[in-house]
């Protein structure tokens, strides 16, 4: 039998779900353009949208880069404020969400519109401006991981998740700041850009650590953006800033290129404005990859095809005769924010609304006796062995970092005690990744049985119990619920706008499935999205004058 070398068979791995993309894509077709092409409206834009316009002659894809380097310009580093509006002293601050802009943006967006004039059709994702977190490797363009210690560092080549977008057309417009290293769930500050704040609410935070990419997303300074999740970290910031974001299966997306925090647990994933345009994302994104030995191992694991388009699950009434269950221990107790726990009763009044049958509480048996103990993880390693890969790397290895003393105090308890002798409980290492670590495995057992002992496709439950934090508030109640449910089994969960709390405070639902369940999940978020029209873009970052449509969208 004649094989490819292994670099040709990477390579072809790679391009094979876009391949296929490009190919189901290409009845989208421009009509033979007559107008001169106008400024792009920017604000709450969609994927769909975009591309319309684009292929109409109603715009370009020049137009579109630019409308979003102008809003990053206009509001990223300068503070906001409405006609007639006085913002309150801890108000008055930047976003802060961008750390560097490709300067090859419009240079790319002008070859999309070769293409556009050449062949009248865009790629899956052509003309779409992409945000990317500062720890996936973006070839040209200097990635961090939010710290001062690889400032100036430019990988060889790009993240596998970014080269799919790259090859889907996509460009790329910025990188994000983050949490410094991913070390924190609840705040975005890092030593190289300094602290995001919430769109909806400049005194508070907008969760962590892709809160650079959730909060630019939210305040359209980009279509949509990549983020990461150890424990919480795609979910916590789309739900603090009105977004959908999706944490997939564990083996489902490629970790090949992002700087790690805990390697078996880091998952890559979409966050945008709307379901349609997760599920976009997410169809570019997924797919095998030879260099990430843990997507041979959710493989064997879960056999399943690669290559699916997940905008066909895109279906109005999705819900209609599906069991969900209603873990109540995650926000029926006194400390959940009252207002949380009321938008979230509405939700579930809307997905029993929508022909969902509901399985009100949905317990897990023996939940406080399986959860303890199962995070594992060996940040020192898993650095390592990814600046191993990175000879160009200024530092080269984790206790150089550490001496360096280039990051911020508030993770200097982590980052210690990442190279600190292993205590005696220490599960440090070995780390077994999901599917083989035994603790694992027996609580992803346990809720399998639960869910199917009462015939659930899937659960729900609040993102986050209380809403977010101001900045620099690290005591009152966190709320935070991710950490377990999904990062512990490997499976996916997605979090969806329910709702505002306290005015202005955006809160998400999750919907979490078994593995490899995306495509319901999709389908379930969307019938919602489209049954409540929760999400709103926030008041202070409105379209700027030059741009000002009388419609919102193109």
């Amino acid at each position: 039998m004649f094989l490819l070398p292994r670099s040709l068979r990477a390579a072809v791995a790679l391009l094979m779900p876009v391949c296929w993309l490009i190919a189901a894509s290409a009845h989208i077709s421009a009509q033979a353009p007559n107008r001169i092409p106008t400024s792009f409206h920017a604000v709450g834009a969609t994927i769909a949208q975009t591309q319309v316009a684009i292929l109409s002659g109603r715009t370009t894809c020049r137009a579109v880069v630019q409308a979003y380097l102008d809003r990053i310009r206009a509001y990223d580093q300068t503070v906001p404020t409405l006609p007639g509006q006085t913002l309150a002293p801890d108000q008055r601050f930047p976003l802060n969400s961008i750390i560097i802009v490709n300067p090859n943006a419009l240079a790319q967006a002008d070859a999309c519109d070769r293409q556009v004039r050449r062949t009248h059709t865009l790629p899956p994702l052509g003309g779409i401006a992409v945000l990317v977190k500062d720890n996936y490797d973006t070839a040209g363009m200097q990635t961090t991981g939010g710290s001062l210690a690889l400032k100036g560092f430019i990988p060889a080549t790009d993240a596998t998740m970014v080269a799919r977008l790259r090859a889907a057309g996509a460009i790329l417009l910025a990188k994000t700041n983050m949490a410094e290293w991913a070390f924190s769930a609840y705040l975005t500050a890092s030593s190289i850009a300094g602290i995001t704040r919430n769109p909806y609410d400049l005194s508070r935070v907008p969760a962590g650590s892709s809160g650079g990419t959730a909060a630019a997303v939210a305040a359209s300074l980009g279509e949509s953006g990549l983020g990461t999740d150890t424990g919480n970290s795609i979910r916590g910031p789309s739900s603090h800033n009105d977004l959908v974001g999706i944490r997939p299966t564990i083996g489902l997306t490629s970790r090949s290129g992002i700087i790690p925090l805990f390697a078996h647990n880091d998952v890559g994933g979409p966050i945008a404005r709307s379901v349609a345009d997760a599920a976009r994302l997410l169809t570019v994104l997924a797919g095998p990859d030879p260099t990430d030995p843990d997507l041979a191992a959710a493989s064997a694991a879960y056999p399943h095809s690669w290559g699916v388009d997940y905008t066909r699950s895109l279906r109005r009434h999705a819900l209609r005769g599906a069991r969900i269950g209603v873990f109540r221990q995650y926000f029926a107790t006194p400390r959940t924010d009252p207002e949380v726990r009321s938008v979230m009763e509405r939700a579930i009044a809307t997905l029993r609304a929508e022909g969902a049958t509901i399985v009100d509480p949905f317990t897990l048996p023996d939940y406080a006796r399986l959860v303890p103990n199962l995070w594992c993880g060996d940040f020192e390693g898993d650095l390592n062995h990814y600046l191993d890969l990175h000879p160009n790397a200024p530092y080269h290895s984790l206790r150089q970092i550490v001496s360096s003393g280039l990051y911020l105090p508030y993770i200097d308890d982590e980052i210690k005690a990442s190279i600190a002798p292993p205590a005696k409980d220490d599960r440090r290492t070995p780390c077994p990744d999901v599917y083989h670590d035994p603790a694992k495995i027996l609580f992803r057992n346990a809720l399998l049985a639960a869910m199917q002992a009462n015939r659930l496709d899937a659960i729900v439950y609040p993102t986050w119990s209380d809403p977010p934090r101001k900045v620099g508030d690290m005591t009152s109640p966190a709320g935070d619920n991710s950490q377990v449910l999904s990062p512990q089994t490997g499976f996916p969960a997605i979090t969806v706008p329910m709702g505002f709390t306290h005015g202005n405070l955006p809160a998400g639902m999750t919907i979490l499935g078994p593995a490899f369940s995306e495509s319901i999940l999709i389908g379930y978020a969307y019938d919602f999205e489209q049954s409540t029209h929760a999400r709103l873009d926030p008041a202070l970052y409105p379209e700027l004058p030059a741009h000002s449509p009388q419609n919102r969208h193109p």
